[in-house]
């Protein structure tokens, strides 16, 4: 076995793991059994080795770098990715395709229609497929990277990239159980679960199940995440690590409720206008991780990762279509998706450094390549005047019986990419540093239409630069401007069978960074402006398709501050101010119509202050969501907007000893009523009602 006097460090990437109890950090947090780069985090961190996939500081990048750690988000209750990334500034939600994934925007970007947004989990891509709401119970922490990451990551948005780096193993033995309760009837178990397997092996489980009603009318949902990884030290100077992500989760596809003639509230937010006959959809997906880093000498080293990830989702929907003249009769589709998804990725990158004279070269020179193959089918019945499938929306009967359902398409997607990619991160000096960045990307891409018998082919290349300079004037204050090109292709066919053309982007940032003398507190300031072609939106024609929305456009001022402004008082505030816009539209689109969802203002705080008490430690805070009014969908010429809100939130908790916490959770304090986000005034998610949920957390 390793000594446990013995502070053993190795990494996977550009992240540091310290898993003996001898190294100070783990010894000292109660909260996490893996530290980065041998700190406690609290509500700051100094690195996200997403950024650059290197060992750098935070004060030392050319962009806004927002890390939510360990202990913000337990602190915050945050057990899925959309309430983790509502701590953030610039992040909105958007539709979620009737509650089945994640959606959201960055800086008024949301990504893949057909997929829900963008992210990645320890650098590689998981978010393409059908792979649901995620679960936080195996996250270790959430790197929000402001701006473009092309020039590293390729395909993604010009807003930026979320990277989910999840629990690592750790030799020393940890284990720790969660149960709790919340409003109706909700349940949710966990275990985490770490140790050795021997001297040169380790293990860790991370397993989570959670389940209950909603305060929707016949919403209930369960969902289920299973995570075991391991690692095994194959020497001195070689890691493999191999983590499997497997998730299971049953829902009611539910679009929400009906703005009529555009006025919200009418109906309670609690009604269900689906049918309770229709069942759940069933989201199933694993994905399986591997991961090796070899330390070829003291400066340089080689790392290499392979990805595979096999989704589906299949299962009946009830969705609204229209209001009749009289102001309640709703008519309604009918529809069945079945749809599956294989995605496979690799990639290898030689990390290390150069120096030439009073100059340091921090090089990383990689390739990677992906395949991805979608099949899509669905069947499809809309209303009509012999059967309109219609419910009254002031006094719904459910039991309605929709005309029999037809082909409405079928189709299956494959696309294939590579790439080359080089960053250099240049020490000028003690107060300059710049980063540059260069992608060339291949990609190639089929779509075969199997209800017309037609396919529709494109191969599309192209390079994707960036740059960036800092100037330190004081060890704590870095000033930074970048500029960054990006390059995404866009999935699937429009209604005519064609191929979209791919995105392109060009973004630009300046921005300040500080830090408190005594290092406890950190605040980032960044001014950008992004401008994007050939952005995706939906077909106002037929929603099942999509079309470009031409150029679109975003600028704004973010503020995030992070760390403890008292003696034992933490503080996470975040404020963004958000101009985003269509800048070259259509008849359809219209020329100055703002992105659905995106607020121009949108602010969150939470405050968490800790004391003795009765020989243990308490925290009592809380904290507000500040959200401005919204597009309600695509079309601005319709009116139809979403009202500002604020919501405000309770946390307490109270561990009586090392062992044990219990943890109180109050959303919606007020229950205040609001719309979190829509697709059309038809299809709009309202936010939840007042939420309790109480935590018990025991360590053996």
């Amino acid at each position: 076995m390793i000594p446990s006097s013995t502070c053993l460090t190795v990494r996977f990437g550009a992240l540091a793991l310290s898993l003996t109890a001898a190294c100070p950090s783990i010894a000292a947090a109660q909260d996490q059994q893996v530290v980065v780069e041998g700190r406690r985090q609290d509500y700051r961190s100094l690195s996200a080795a997403g950024a650059t996939k290197t060992d750098t500081a935070l004060a030392d990048l050319p962009q806004s770098v927002r890390v939510l750690t360990a202990d913000l988000l337990a602190d915050a209750g945050a057990t899925t990715l959309a309430d983790a990334l509502d701590l953030a500034s610039g992040v909105s939600r958007q539709s979620n395709l009737g509650g089945l994934w994640d959606s959201y925007a960055l800086r008024g970007f949301t990504g893949d229609p057909n997929f829900g947004s963008d992210y990645l989990v320890n650098g590689f891509n998981s978010s393409r497929g059908y792979n649901g709401l995620r679960d936080g119970a195996n996250t270790e922490s959430i790197e929000i990277l402001k701006g473009p990451a092309s020039a590293l990551y390729g395909r993604g948005e010009p807003g930026g990239t979320v990277n989910i780096v999840t629990k690592k193993p750790s030799f020393t033995p940890a284990y720790v159980v969660d149960a709790g309760i919340g409003s109706h009837a909700t349940r949710r178990a966990a275990v985490d679960l770490s140790g050795p397997l021997g001297q040169t092996a380790a293990y860790r489980l991370n397993a989570a199940h959670e389940q209950g009603g909603s305060f929707r009318d016949h919403v209930d949902s369960e969902r289920t995440l299973l995570a075991p990884s391991f690692l095994w030290l194959l020497g001195d100077a070689t890691t493999l690590s191999y983590e499997i992500e497997a998730v299971k989760q049953r829902a009611p596809f539910d679009r929400g409720v009906v703005a009529v003639d555009g006025v919200l509230g009418l109906i309670p937010n609690s009604r269900f206008l689906g049918e309770p006959d229709d069942g759940k959809v069933a989201i199933r997906s694993v994905g399986h991780q591997l991961f090796l880093r070899h330390e070829l000498h003291r400066d340089w080293s080689l790392q290499a990762g392979l990805s595979y990830r096999d989704s589906a989702l299949r299962g009946y929907s009830t969705e609204l279509n229209d209001i009749g003249a009289d102001g309640r009769t709703a008519r309604r589709q009918h529809r069945y998706n079945d749809w599956h998804a294989l995605d496979r990725s690799g990639r290898i990158e030689a990390v290390g450094t150069i120096a030439t004279g009073t100059v340091a070269h921090h090089v990383l020179l990689g390739a990677d390549a992906y395949r991805f193959d979608d099949d899509r089918i669905q069947l499809r019945r809309n209303p009509s005047a012999a059967n309109p499938y219609a419910i009254d929306i002031y006094q719904p009967v459910y039991g309605g019986v929709a005309a029999p359902l037809a082909l409405s398409f079928s189709t299956r997607e494959a696309q294939r990419a590579h790439a080359l990619y080089v960053q250099d991160q240049v020490d000028l000096s003690r107060r300059w540093k710049a980063l540059l960045g260069l992608r060339r990307d291949g990609y190639e891409q089929s779509v075969a239409n199997r209800r017309f018998g037609r396919t529709s082919d494109q191969s599309l290349s192209a390079a994707s630069p960036r740059a960036g300079l800092v100037y330190q004037p004081l060890p704590t204050l870095s000033l930074y401007a970048s500029a960054a090109r990006g390059f995404r292709p866009n999935s699937g066919i429009g209604l005519d069978n064609r191929a979209f053309p791919a995105e392109s982007s060009r973004a630009h940032e300046i921005g300040v960074k500080a830090e408190r003398a005594d290092g406890k507190l950190s605040t980032t300031l960044a001014l950008y402006r992004i401008a994007k072609k050939n952005v995706l939106t939906y077909d106002p024609r037929d929603t099942d398709y999509s079309i470009p929305a031409g150029e679109v456009a975003s600028k704004g001022v973010e503020l995030d501050v992070a760390g403890e402004i008292a003696r034992d008082v933490r503080l996470s505030l975040a404020y963004a101010y958000t101009d985003a816009v269509v800048t070259k539209g259509d008849n359809t689109i219209l020329t100055g119509s703002r992105f659905p969802n995106v607020p121009r203002h949108g602010a969150t705080v939470l405050v968490t202050p800790r004391f003795a008490l009765g020989g243990g430690v308490a925290m009592v805070g809380g904290g507000v969501t500040w959200v401005g009014a919204r597009m309600g969908d695509v079309a601005e010429s319709s009116g139809f907007t979403l009202p500002a809100y604020a919501t405000a939130k309770l946390v307490a908790s109270y561990a009586p000893s090392a062992r044990v916490r219990v943890m109180l959770d109050v959303e919606n304090l007020f229950d205040k009523r609001y719309y979190a986000s829509s697709y059309s005034a038809v299809w709009v998610n309202p936010g939840v009602e007042r939420n309790v949920r109480v935590n018990v957390r025991y360590r053996f």
